[in-house]
């Protein structure tokens, strides 16, 4: 059995494949967001410290594990990225991206994310942080650094186009397997 790492922009659908992937294969799932972030309300604001997100997820997945680990973890993953058997990266329109998030936070924290919300300060940064995934330099979660991250793994390399449905997806990654 695999250690499958599917990631990509934020709204690129990671979790969700990763998710579906896991299920399919019936291995355990985890997303880097669990490990990276404190719970919190609201919610993704404070970071766990390196050291600790890392001894969670290495104890979580093991590197000699059968697991689906979804989301971006590229700058503090490192001791993992060895156990890769496969990586997927998924990439979508910008337009329908950004689309998705929307139609995500809006269902997750609705009236919190309006103007006067107690999120919408946090909301319109995270969207200006997503919107510059495509352009933005290394020095932030981008298109860029998820490319030069790429350049320099081992492991197999899928790249697939999230636009597809789930079901195609988890079907074509099962083929690579």
């Amino acid at each position: 059995m695999p250690r499958i790492h599917v990631f990509g922009a934020s709204g690129s659908g990671s979790t969700t494949l990763g998710e579906a992937v896991a299920q399919r294969l019936g291995l355990r799932h985890a997303d880097a967001d669990h490990f990276f972030w404190f719970p919190t309300d609201p919610p993704f604001t404070t970071r766990r410290p390196r050291k600790e997100r890392l001894a969670m997820l290495t104890k979580a997945l093991p590197a000699d594990g059968h697991w689906v680990f979804s989301g971006s973890a590229i700058s503090w993953a490192t001791e993992l990225e060895p156990a890769y058997d496969l990586i997927v990266f998924l990439y979508l329109d910008p337009v329908v991206r950004m689309q998705r998030l929307q139609l995500r936070e809006t269902a997750r924290y609705g009236e919190r994310i309006e103007p006067g919300g107690d999120m919408a300060t946090a909301s319109a940064a995270f969207f200006q942080w997503a919107v510059a995934y495509d352009t933005a330099g290394v020095a932030q979660r981008s298109l860029a650094a998820h490319e030069a991250w790429l350049g320099w793994q081992t492991a197999r390399l899928l790249r697939l186009d999230s636009a597809m449905p789930t079901d195609t997806l988890v079907d074509t990654v099962l083929r690579h397997v």
